[in-house]
């Protein structure tokens, strides 16, 4: 039984480093790559993909699964992987550098990684206004 669980977590390792360098797009349409998220006590790392409904998700905390921490509710522990260019901005959600959001009627873009702040607050530099 053992042999399997590690033939498993190997198989797991391999297909999340398909997906290192890839485009968020390249992900995307490659979905059904990535395991399906489980709420009962799966252990993930920062860096896995998982699948959770019709959307794959990036793992951006360590923590083992529990089934009220769902990829779409719990923005602290997942960031979703879209392809669209200018997404809505949400508060909790993390954006990588280079993330492209609408917030207040304008246009924004992330200028550092897991950026959280909401972009054109007083004081806050993260986000770059976008000008086009």
């Amino acid at each position: 039984m053992n042999k399997y669980l590690e033939e498993a977590k190997a198989m797991l390792k391999s297909i999340n480093g398909l997906a290192e360098g890839q485009s968020d797009e390249k992900i995307v349409n490659n979905k059904s790559a990535f395991p399906w998220w489980n709420g009962n006590g799966v252990e993930l790392k920062v860096g896995q993909y998982i699948r959770y409904e019709d959307d794959v998700y990036q793992v951006i905390q360590n923590h083992t699964t529990q089934p009220d921490w769902t990829p779409d509710i719990v923005p602290a522990l997942f960031n979703k992987i879209t392809v669209e260019e200018w997404e809505k901005w949400e508060p909790g959600n993390f954006y990588k550098k280079g993330a492209k959001v609408t917030h207040n009627n304008k246009k924004w873009v992330s200028n550092v990684d897991n950026n959280h702040w909401e972009p054109g607050a007083t004081g806050v530099y993260t986000w770059d206004e976008w000008t086009g």
